[in-house]
């Protein structure tokens, strides 16, 4: 062998080396990164929504506002009553404001309700997506090893496509890392 061919050979053999540590060291990176995704992921499949104190919290900023409201409405008609002298009708209205607070209070809580449901049910569907994204699997695939029906999957996936800087970037990151492995085969 010439020394020309020695060289060569010994530069070829240096870069394969430099080129197979990078590769090296980015599969460890993606690894990395997909350990911390899955358990973030799957925390999320496990606890999704919001915590009892956030739902405590929203319950009380949303009852507190409307509760607010109608006890302004309540202290005007005393406040008109005692500026007039005349309480007819006071008891009446009294009485009419509380109906409507119930009602509308119990409209309010029940809204709360289903907006913490869906909140839980779209960051478990996010979850889902992110998770089939880092491991190449059909969110229907893991829906059913979940318990979850793959009818249901596709419905509310058709019914609402989730939008957003965080959806996309789950969605747009865990296909990207998927596809890393492929590129180090």
């Amino acid at each position: 062998m010439s020394r020309a061919q020695t060289q060569t050979q010994q530069l070829t053999d240096q870069q394969l080396a430099q080129t197979n540590a990078m590769n090296n060291q980015l599969l460890g990176q993606q690894q990395s990164l997909q350990n911390s995704l899955n358990s973030q992921y799957q925390s999320i499949l496990s606890n999704p929504g919001y915590s009892p104190a956030d739902k405590a919290a929203i319950t009380s900023q949303s009852q507190g506002a409307l509760s607010s409201a109608f006890d302004s409405l309540q202290q005007s008609a005393a406040n008109r009553v005692a500026r007039t002298g005349n309480s007819a009708g006071f008891a009446d209205l009294t009485d009419e404001l509380a109906r409507q607070k119930a009602s509308q209070s119990a409209d309010l809580a029940q809204q709360n309700q289903l907006n913490f449901s869906n909140t839980a049910y779209q960051q478990q569907m996010q979850a889902l997506q992110g998770l089939s994204g880092l491991f190449g699997v059909d969110s229907n695939l893991l829906g059913r090893t979940l318990g979850i029906p793959s009818q249901l999957l596709s419905d509310r996936a058709n019914a609402s496509r989730p939008s957003g800087f965080f959806t996309s970037l789950g969605s747009s990151l865990g296909g990207t890392l998927g596809g890393i492995p492929s590129l180090f085969l």
